[in-house]
């Protein structure tokens, strides 16, 4: 069994586990071997242009917010900013900061009509650490992962 099949077969047992609508979730770590396998996959960053701008972004993501900023309002063009940008038969892989919002972005997607949407569990920055901060425990950054400021 190959790299890219064994990753799809581990994401598609955790969305089984955790009773998830879309194909399935991702350590940061396997959505990235996952993008540089998979061709076509795309990484949607779903955070608001402040965190994309304040804390890092992925380069080559495609970026669309799930919320507007500073409102916190739900992106009402989201999936049409998606059909405009991500081919509806791709690998879809959703990035937030923790994997909230990549997770309700996956089901909005699934549910539009994307067959292959995953989220990528503990996001760009992770959960809070024992001191309320972000990014030294777990996420995109946490992990090594290609990002820039």
């Amino acid at each position: 069994m190959g790299k890219l099949t064994e990753l799809l077969r581990l994401a598609q047992t955790r969305a089984t586990a955790l009773s998830l609508s879309y194909s399935g979730a991702l350590t940061p770590q396997e959505a990235y071997e996952l993008w540089q396998l998979a061709p076509g996959a795309q990484i949607v960053d779903v955070r608001t242009r402040a965190e994309w701008v304040w804390v890092g972004r992925v380069p080559g993501a495609i970026e669309i917010e799930w919320q507007n900023w500073p409102e916190a309002q739900p992106n009402p063009h989201f999936l049409a900013q998606l059909r405009q940008q991500v081919d509806i038969e791709s690998l879809v892989l959703f990035v937030c900061r923790s994997g909230i919002r990549s997770h309700h972005a996956a089901i909005a997607a699934t549910e539009a009509g994307w067959s292959g949407c995953y989220n990528v569990l503990e996001g760009f920055e992770g959960d809070k650490d024992a001191n309320g901060q972000r990014g030294k425990i777990a996420g995109w950054r946490h992990a090594g992962l290609p990002w820039t400021n």
